[in-house]
């Protein structure tokens, strides 16, 4: 992670102040949903989190897009079992709700006997070897860091890409494994749900990613499984990897979008 990076947030007590980074394309004076993912995620974290628990499913609803306004997030128990934790949250933006999570906690345990079917896993070459993809529309000029295996946006076919982190969610506050999974899952959208056109054809509405374990180093990896679309509804559904192996899924629900994504950020 680069030292000089701005972060995409800075904490004000209870409040959440954005940078010019967390802008998003869709609309201007907006964030990134890949900031509302992780915003969301990271205070779940911080303020319900526990070693003995493993976050194996988190679902955001994306229903109103926060303004660049200073933000903040409630959060409720819904659950607190000995073996599963349900935790509730939502953004506040300008006194509106404009998001909410829930994250499932099943607590460690140790392995039943036997083995189970896992299904393929991919084969693919580190990010080490290879090439930097650059300050591209697809990292949002360099917001994050890309490495292509397999296929482009605007490319029919299966995509595969390792993706990591290359600046704090918020100022002074280190990722943790879970945040860096959760704050790039966003992308399973874009990555599924794009066919040959260069624009994005859909917007998501959500996201929901499952994980077995928590990823292992900053690069997480995406490989496209699925893209399904009628009546301007369209559904994607992806693998996802660290550098040891498959760590679990994410899908996502989009609408139809006529508005073209916007430049780069200022």
């Amino acid at each position: 992670m680069s030292e000089s990076a701005e972060p995409f947030f800075h904490r004000d007590g209870e409040r959440l102040i954005p940078t010019q980074q967390a802008r998003g394309p869709w609309k201007a004076g907006t964030l990134h949903g890949r900031v509302i993912v992780g915003v969301l995620a990271g205070e779940i974290e911080r303020r319900h989190g526990d070693p003995a628990y493993l976050p194996t499913r988190l679902t955001v609803d994306m229903h109103r897009a926060p303004s660049m306004e200073p933000l903040q997030v409630e959060t409720r128990v819904v659950r607190d079992g000995y073996r599963i934790k349900v935790v509730d949250a939502e953004l506040i933006s300008e006194g509106r709700r404009a998001g909410r999570a829930t994250c499932q906690l099943l607590r460690r345990s140790d392995e039943p006997e036997g083995r189970g079917w896992t299904g393929d896993v991919w084969d693919a070459p580190g990010p080490e070897h290879l090439p930097d993809a650059g300050a591209t529309p697809e990292s949002m000029f360099g917001l994050w860091d890309m490495r292509w295996i397999a296929g482009r946006i605007g490319q029919l076919g299966q995509r595969r890409l390792w993706m990591r982190e290359i600046r704090e969610l918020i100022g002074g506050e280190p990722l943790t494994p879970f945040l860096r999974v959760a704050s790039g899952v966003d992308y399973v959208s874009p990555l599924a749900n794009v066919g040959e056109m260069r624009n994005y054809g859909y917007i998501n509405s959500d996201v929901t990613m499952y994980l077995h374990r928590l990823p292992v180093g900053e690069w997480i990896g995406y490989e496209s499984l699925a893209h399904e679309a009628s009546n301007g509804i369209a559904l994607g559904h992806c693998n996802l990897y660290d550098i040891e192996g498959r760590i679990g899924w994410g899908s996502a629900c989009a609408l139809a979008q006529g508005v073209k994504p916007q430049g780069k950020p200022v």
